[in-house]
This record gives structure tokens, C-alpha cells and sequence, in this order.
């Protein structure tokens, strides 16, 4: 009988599971090696993992960064653009950014992600009104059909001038050339908005991410036959069915990391902090977002391998510095990542045939992590072979092998630290005010050294933090989200048209959830404007209700222009954009999953904290803590370790959360 559903999260070192039964509390949590090679097999041995088979499972969400990795890596099949004649060369000219101002030993900007001999210029002309100027001639379609065939590509990405007011030609070219290639994708479906070089490189993005898709999630269907139980986690923060997902891949970018900002959105607003920071580092990347209010914050550009990508997402920002990060001494000092150890051959003291030193292995040789433990059923931690591929480091410094260590720590926190000024410093928010929500294998390691050197003062260790995005995979609203240009000034504001807009997208956005079986009472709709002054380039998000009140939303903009930057004028406000989202709140319990493992009274061992001298340190298990605990302390459930160091101190609470805060002095 199929009663259990799953989360899961497929990281760069570990493939999280958890797995909750349907009218139950029984919860299952487990975590295995990742298989870059094979994807949808880890996913499988996971399952098994916690003692499921495919006819188990009624509902199976799940993030992944495989695409993500295919676009930064560029393990890509080859591409086509198809754009309006004298503009095939936009990915090439893209904006003269430098991506390191002062490095000219180094590239100004990223080769472009489709080759010119691969970009094609059809003749066809619209205004920005999306007013035919020059029609879309059957004899350019046929000479489009025929380069196509003798270039031989997979994928063909097709971004017209002006689609995103009138898609008519970009449809009748996609139906034309179905047949001619394995995969098509338009630009008024991926990115229907004004600024023609972001839609044409989000466009050929999700082109090339198609095939490895279509591949991917064709066999995940094969292994696990649920139908419309099988739902993607996308980077917005919510699930979405498959079929939308095959068409638009590039929701998958940066799924897994947004899968935890979710979870920690909804434990911000049960906790009711105002403020959270939530920091995930994992085996291969750190990931920090800002979350205001129980909402994380959204942005609709990021870079992925130097060229921009244009798409509604959370804001998760992203650092090479996770547990597997390989730990370099150069010229400039010492450095951690972005090149990670993975999971094959992964940190020395997996003892999987890594050489390299990495931050999982001065954690090691810290003491912070048991050398007993079984990480993923499979790795033991060899604690010698971390020393070993330190003490060269070492030497080089002349420092002893404790104080290298700890180097490395004060190295990477450094790094993360960094990572949560660009989250915000850079949108205007103190920092020092927020709580840190600590998850991933190494976030509860680091948590206490990063507040210090931030200036935090309240850590927050959620229950199940090893698998917290896997949880958030699980516990995510179903939800769709769709983005238009329509360029509407309030000033002689056109309420019929832009009524007629919002439906449209509201169709948009419901569809692929009516298609998935539910019921459209159940589906709530939130709406928000993209907003600007008339002189200005970039736009801010501001929510409204239907119908319209003009004069409430020019005062939500004024209010909020007001709080980001300090001002605001009573220039012209112009809506650039609408986006809808339909949701289908989550219904699956937020409850403390039973993660533990029979506790081992009395154990400690030496532990290095500041000062490089080893201290004798108390080895609790966090599900029989009670009461306030003193730093210093390594406390460990079955997957997870939280490090409190002298002049910190632990609360637990009933839901299973851990509260790090300084002792008074």
C-alpha cells in the first residue's frame, strides 16, 4: 500500500532522504553517498536506505543540483540559438561586465554559451508594442529548416526581438521545427520579459538543460511509476509536477539549496523571529539567504558560470566552501574551494582514496567529529589520514598541526561570513540583528565560530539539520509561478488591460496544478508588481490584491523604495512586470522527526577550540538533552553534529530545535 512520502535532497557529497508516513508520525531519515554518475540510482539506494521500495512511496519530491552542475561544469549537448536577424550575435556581445576588474590576465566575460557558428538570424521584425514590422516568411522557415539539419544539434533555443509582447511568430516557429530537433524551447515561455540579452541567455540555458532533463527525469518516471505523486522542488520554493519541469528545466537550478530556505521560512514564522539568516553548508557549497518576516527574499537574476540567468528564484547566495572543500596554501595564503573533494573521492578522512586536505578534515583532527560514527552506513572517519593530509600544509606554515587546523576554520568562516554581508549589508539590513538557522552536514559545526565573527547572537539548530532540505522538499507548498513584462504606467493607468494581463497569468500559473489533480477551490493566488520610476532601470517586487487599488500600490512602492534606499520621489511609478504565483498550501506535518540513536552515557573526548590546546569535552546526544547545557560540548544525534565551544551555551525546546546563545558573562 503506498502510504509514505518522500523528500529528498541529491547534494555534491550526500544524497539526503526522509520519509514520513501518511496519517503517522513515524518518520525515517537516512543519507548515502551521491553518484554523480548516476543520479537516479542514489535516489534508489536512499529509499532503500530507509527500508522503502517503489511500491512504498505515494509521493516522491525531491531537489537536485544536477542540472546546476551541468551549466557551471558545461557538460552540455549542443545548442542553437534562432534570433531576429542582426541580433544572433546578442549572446556574444552580452554587456561588457568585467567579471574581475583589475585581473587582465583573465577573460573581461564567459565565452558565449552558444558558439556563433551555432547562431542563426532569421528575418522577421516586431516593435516593442509586439506590432508585426516585418512579417515571418515561409521561405525563412524553410531556410532555418534546412541549416538545421546539416548542424545536427539536440536543442534549439528560439529568442525572437520583442516575444514577450507578441509570441505569435516564436509559436509558429516551434511547431514548424518540432520535428527537426529533439527539443525546442521559446523564449516567451521561459522568460517572457523585456532586456533581450538575459531572455536569450536564459533561453539557451534551458535548451541545453532540456536533453540532460528529459533524460533524467524520464528514468526517475521509469524507477518510481507514481504518476502525479513524482514533483520536482524549483527554485522559487515550492514543487512543481514533472511535465512542467521537462519543459522548463531551468526551475531545477538551485533546487536543493532553496528546498532548505522553504523549511526555514516556515520554522522563521512558527518561531516568530523576525530576522533569519539561514546558513547551509553542505558538502560542496555554502548557501545563505535572508528571510524578513517569515518570506524569503526573491530575485529574478543570477549568475551561473558567468552569464546571467533570468527567472524568478530565492535569493540563495552561494559559495564554494562546504565540508569537501579542498584547502589550497598559495601565493596568497591559505584558501578553501571552490574545488571540492565531492563524494568520490571526497574528504581524506573518508578514507575513499582522497588525498587532499579539506575543512571536513580539520573538523577531524579538531576532535569535533566521532571517529565511531558510520556517516551514510558506509563512511568512517579516519581521523590519521586527516592529519596526514594537513601536516604538508603545516610544515609549509610552520605551524603546529592543531593551530592549522584551526586556521582553516578561521579561513572558510571567513568566507561564509562574507557570503551573509551579501545577503545583507548589500540590501540594507543589519545583519547582527538576526537569528542564524544552522542546517546542512556542516552548518551546526560552524554556526558558533561564524556568529562570532559576524556579531550574531542566536543560533537556531532545527531538528533533523543534516536532511533540513530534504525535510523542506517534504513539507513545501505545491505551487506554480509565471512573470510577464507589461510596462503600465499609474499615471492614466489602463485598469481593463492590465485586469485582462493578470488573468492571463493566472491561467498561466493554475494550469500545470488543475492538470496535476487538484482542485482549483484549493488553489490561492498570489499577485505582485514589479515596480519602478519612469527613469530608472532596475525594479522592486510589491504585492497586491485584485482589483486593483492604484493609489495603495503607489504608496506600498513609495514606502518601499523608501526603506531599500532612503528616498522617495513623486516621479511617474511604472509596473514593469506581474508576477502570479498559484499555490496549494502544503498539508504534511512540520513534527520532529525520531532521528536518534541509542545514547552512549558519559563519553567525551579532546576537543581543540581557541588557543590550540586540547580540552576534555562532555559528547552529549541531542535527543536526551534537558535543561541549558554549557560550552564546551559536541553534541550528536545519528546524522548531524553541533559544536559549542567554550562561552556558549544549548537550550533544546519540545520540537526538537536547538537554541545556541553566548553565556552571560
Amino acid at each position: 500500500m503506498r502510504s509514505w512520502d518522500i523528500g529528498t535532497d541529491i547534494g555534491g557529497t550526500f544524497t539526503d532522504i526522509i520519509a514520513v508516513k501518511s496519517g503517522t508520525n513515524e518518520t525515517r531519515i537516512a543519507k548515502v553517498p551521491s553518484r554523480p554518475d548516476a543520479p537516479v540510482q542514489a535516489m534508489m539506494e536512499a529509499l532503500a536506505a530507509v527500508g522503502l521500495g517503489a511500491d512504498d512511496v505515494r509521493r516522491f519530491v525531491h531537489g537536485t543540483t544536477r542540472v546546476t552542475n551541468a551549466l557551471v561544469e558545461e557538460r552540455l549537448p549542443r545548442v542553437a540559438l534562432v534570433a531576429t536577424a542582426g541580433f544572433e550575435d546578442v549572446l556574444e556581445i552580452a554587456r561588457y561586465r568585467r567579471q574581475e576588474l583589475y585581473r587582465l590576465d583573465i577573460p573581461p566575460k564567459a565565452p558565449p554559451l552558444v558558439p556563433p557558428s551555432l547562431c542563426f538570424g532569421i528575418k522577421e521584425r516586431l516593435d516593442h508594442t509586439g506590432a508585426v514590422l516585418e512579417p515571418l516568411a515561409e521561405s525563412e522557415i524553410e531556410r532555418l529548416l534546412a541549416w538545421l539539419k546539416a548542424n545536427a544539434v539536440q536543442s534549439v533555443a528560439i529568442c525572437l526581438l520583442h516575444s514577450y509582447a507578441n509570441p505569435a511568430h516564436e509559436k509558429l516557429l516551434a511547431e514548424r521545427i518540432a520535428g527537426a530537433v529533439p527539443h525546442v524551447c521559446v523564449s516567451h515561455e521561459i522568460n517572457p520579459e523585456a532586456r533581450e540579452y538575459e531572455r536569450a541567455s536564459s533561453t539557451a540555458f534551458n535548451a541545453a538543460a532540456m536533453p540532460i532533463a528529459v533524460e533524467y527525469l524520464t528514468e526517475l518516471e521509469e524507477r518510481l511509476p507514481i504518476g502525479a505523486g513524482l514533483q520536482v522542488f524549483h527554485s522559487a520554493g515550492a514543487m512543481v509536477p514533472l511535465p512542467a519541469v521537462k519543459r522548463r528545466p531551468l526551475v531545477m537550478a538551485m533546487s536543493g539549496p532553496a528546498a532548505g530556505v522553504s523549511a526555514s521560512a516556515r520554522i522563521a514564522r512558527d518561531l516568530k523571529r523576525p530576522r533569519v539568516l539561514t546558513f547551509d553548508m553542505g558538502g560542496t557549497t555554502t548557501d545563505v539567504c535572508l528571510i524578513v518576516d517569515g518570506a524569503a527574499e526573491m530575485t529574478d537574476t543570477r549568475m551561473m558560470g558567468g552569464r546571467p540567468l533570468r527567472q524568478p528564484m530565492l535569493a540563495v547566495h552561494s559559495i564554494g566552501a562546504g565540508g569537501g572543500s579542498i584547502v589550497n596554501l598559495g601565493p596568497g595564503g591559505l584558501t578553501v574551494g571552490p574545488k571540492s573533494a565531492g563524494s568520490v573521492p571526497g574528504p581524506a578522512c573518508y578514507g575513499r582514496g582522497g588525498t587532499a586536505a579539506t575543512i571536513t578534515d580539520a573538523n577531524a583532527v579538531l576532535g569535533y567529529l566521532d571517529p565511531e560514527a558510520r556517516l551514510g552506513d558506509t563512511i568512517t572517519i579516519d581521523v590519521e589520514a586527516s592529519k596526514r593530509a594537513i601536516q604538508p600544509i603545516a610544515d609549509k606554515l610552520g605551524l603546529g598541526l592543531a593551530e592549522t587546523a584551526l586556521g582553516i576554520i578561521q579561513v572558510a568562516n571567513a568566507a561564509m561570513a562574507r557570503a551573509l554581508r551579501r545577503v545583507t549589508v548589500e540590501r540594507g539590513v543589519d545583519g547582527r540583528d538576526c537569528t542564524l538557522l544552522a542546517f546542512g552536514g556542516g552548518g551546526p559545526m560552524h554556526a558558533s565560530g561564524l556568529a562570532d565573527m559576524y556579531g550574531l547572537n542566536e543560533i537556531i539548530v532545527p531538528a533533523a539539520s543534516s536532511a533540513f532540505s530534504a525535510l523542506g522538499c517534504l513539507t513545501a507548498d505545491f505551487s506554480f509561478l509565471q512573470q510577464r513584462t507589461v510596462r503600465m504606467s499609474l499615471a492614466g493607468f489602463q485598469s481593463e488591460l492590465f485586469a485582462e494581463r493578470v488573468a492571463e497569468l493566472t491561467l498561466e500559473a493554475t494550469t500545470p496544478l488543475i492538470a496535476n489533480g487538484i482542485a482549483e477551490a484549493d488553489i490561492t493566488v498570489e499577485h505582485v508588481a514589479l515596480m519602478r520610476y519612469a527613469a530608472q532601470s532596475d525594479s522592486i517586487p510589491i504585492p497586491f490584491f485584485v482589483p486593483l487599488d492604484t493609489a495603495k500600490l503607489q504608496a506600498d512602492f513609495h514606502a518601499r523604495h523608501r526603506d531599500l534606499f532612503g528616498y522617495a520621489t513623486q516621479e511617474t511609478c511604472v509596473i514593469e512586470s506581474i508576477r502570479i504565483k498559484a499555490v496549494k498550501p502544503s498539508s504534511t506535518p512540520f513534527s520532529r522527526p525520531d532521528i536518534g540513536r541509542p545514547p552512549v552515557a558519559g563519553r567525551s573526548r579532546a576537543c581543540i577550540f581557541a588557543g590550540a590546546k586540547e580540552v576534555q569535552t562532555q559528547v552529549l546526544a541531542r535527543e536526551t538533552l534537558a535543561g541549558t547545557i554549557a560550552g564546551p560540548a559536541i553534541i550528536e544525534d545519528a546524522w548531524s553534529t553541533v559544536v559549542l565551544p567554550p562561552g556558549w551555551e544549548a537550550r533544546p525546546d519540545d520540537l526538537g530545535n536547538l537554541f545556541l546563545t553566548r553565556r552571560p558573562a
